[in-house]
């Protein structure tokens, strides 16, 4: 599970490094402690455009299909199991036409301790300061409550999605996001790609790959408020 991550960088830095041709309006600023509802900026190929436009913009985390009655299913739709999304009605369409990218400086996981009941939360990041990419799918959800002409009639929402956790992350938890490198990336985000599973598989594949070039350390409880938004808590726990 990816329950809280970190974009230290505001969404303009990315551009170069994603290769993203349009970028939206009022990107959100930098944030240290991102939960589900929250804004965040992610990558997606319109297909609108030929070639395909690559596009930087704002979505709320937690993904809200075209079906809703409203916007609320999100809440509990931030993660989705890579395994599994051909079965789920609000993941397989997603699949085929809407992937994502979500850059990140990283992400927390709490780690059970041996008495069973504790928890400590911990930042995973990649050790050399580069954008960690994730995974996911996007939808577009239009508000019956506004009117046609209301610009903010279309929410765009995002899921993030996960696999099981191997080697030395699955000692924290038993779930981590699905990883990209950029090669995989570019792979994932086009929407002329027939089959979209086997461009996953094959990430979900290099994901330890990419596991392997990750540092982690405990960090304050400090973070389990969606309060807290601030550099101080990604700052390795005082022993």
């Amino acid at each position: 599970m990816c329950g809280r991550f970190v974009v230290a960088r505001a969404g303009n830095e990315l551009v170069g490094e994603l290769r993203v041709d349009l970028v939206a309006d009022e990107l959100p600023p930098p944030s240290y402690n991102v939960a589900p509802t929250d804004p965040v900026a992610i990558v997606l190929d319109s297909a609108k455009t030929e070639p395909p436009t690559r596009r930087l913009e704002v979505a709320r985390w937690g993904l809200v299909p075209s079906w809703a009655k409203d916007v609320s299913i999100g809440a509990r739709a931030f993660n989705a199991r890579s395994e599994e999304l051909e079965e789920k009605a609000m993941f397989k369409n997603a699949l085929q036409k809407r992937r994502a990218i979500i850059p990140s400086s990283g992400y927390y996981e709490w780690q059970l301790q041996a008495d069973g009941k504790t928890k400590v939360p911990h930042f995973i990041h990649p050790g050399d300061g580069e954008p960690l990419l994730f995974a996911g799918l996007y939808e577009w959800w239009k508000d019956p409550s506004k009117t046609d002409d209301d610009p903010a009639r279309w929410v765009l929402s995002f899921t993030i999605l996960t696999r099981e956790a191997m080697g030395p992350l699955g000692s924290i938890h038993g779930r981590m996001p699905v990883f990209m490198d950029q090669d995989h990336a570019d792979a994932w985000l086009d929407p002329t790609v027939d089959y979209p599973r086997d461009v996953l598989d094959a990430a979900v594949d290099a994901a330890p790959y990419v596991a392997e070039t990750l540092a982690w350390h405990a960090v304050a409880k400090d973070v389990g408020n969606v309060r807290n938004n601030s550099p101080q808590l990604i700052e390795p726990l005082a022993s």
